[in-house]
């Protein structure tokens, strides 16, 4: 694990140059550019809001900004992790020719996800000072949350795309995979919702705590419970680790696959 960081830090300039194709790339083609990245997730606001709070009669006080906080760190979960699933097979071209970590094309991803992410921020605070959501000192909690949430993609990375490789249907279940999950994380409802006796099915899902701790922080203003932040430090940190592994062991033969 130690060589393996100093091999990422010796190719720390192309990483430096991946992440910034990422984010030149992401709009590049398109006629509002950077101003997706806002328009996109208040597009789906307005949509999820009509649906929950209008139709389905969701009460809770706010809830845009309780929705905002959930569905912004989905997104880019859900962005990353699809797209980073075919991201070895997609650049199989230079794979063939150069040698370099591939680790180098998970980690350009999540963290110019992570960028983007931040970028998004500015609606959830905008709509924050909007319905009069008090800013508090749980914010300072943020990037530790951010951080656990980061190590749960890269590991999800580098466990689907290294899979992908050998299996191409992955990336096709994926994308189901994300639609059924995304109804089953706390993000258009608390998870007070959920009857007590399938709670610990939704405690399965990684990113249920992660969510919990990002509403606990944005939308009712009060530090994430610490056992809450401890789970998902673990379950990511296990997600990883397995993810890691997995990925140095088939990385062997990406060359002949491809």
């Amino acid at each position: 694990m130690f060589k393996k960081i100093i091999e990422l830090y010796n190719y720390r300039e192309m990483l430096k140059n991946l992440i910034i194709r990422d984010l030149r790339t992401r709009y590049r083609e398109s006629i509002l550019g950077f101003f997706w990245t806002l328009l996109n997730p208040l597009l789906m606001l307005v949509i999820y809001t009509i649906a929950f709070k209008t139709i389905l009669r969701m009460d809770m006080p706010n809830y845009s900004v309780f929705l905002f906080s959930g569905l912004l760190p989905w997104l880019y979960l859900q962005t990353v992790v699809s797209s980073s699933t075919t991201i070895i097979v997609n650049n199989s071209g230079i794979i063939k020719k150069v040698y370099f970590p591939y680790e180098i094309l998970a980690i350009s991803a999540t963290v110019s996800g992570a960028i983007n992410y931040l970028l998004t921020l500015c609606a959830l605070f905008a709509a924050m000072i909007f319905f009069q959501v008090s800013f508090t000192l749980s914010l300072l909690f943020f990037p530790l949350v951010l951080l656990i949430q980061m190590i749960l993609i890269l590991g999800l990375s580098l466990l689907l795309s290294s899979i992908n490789v050998y299996f191409r249907d992955v990336e096709h279940i994926v994308n189901i995979f994300f639609m059924a999950l995304f109804y089953l994380t706390p993000i258009f409802y608390p998870i007070s919702m959920v009857p007590d006796k399938y709670r610990f099915l939704f405690q399965l899902n990684p990113m249920t705590r992660i969510e919990q701790a990002y509403q606990s922080i944005f939308y009712y203003g009060k530090f994430p419970d610490l056992q809450i932040l401890f789970m998902s430090l673990l379950f990511s940190l296990v997600i990883f680790i397995v993810g890691f592994f997995t990925f140095t062991i088939l990385k062997k033969k990406f060359a002949e696959e491809l």
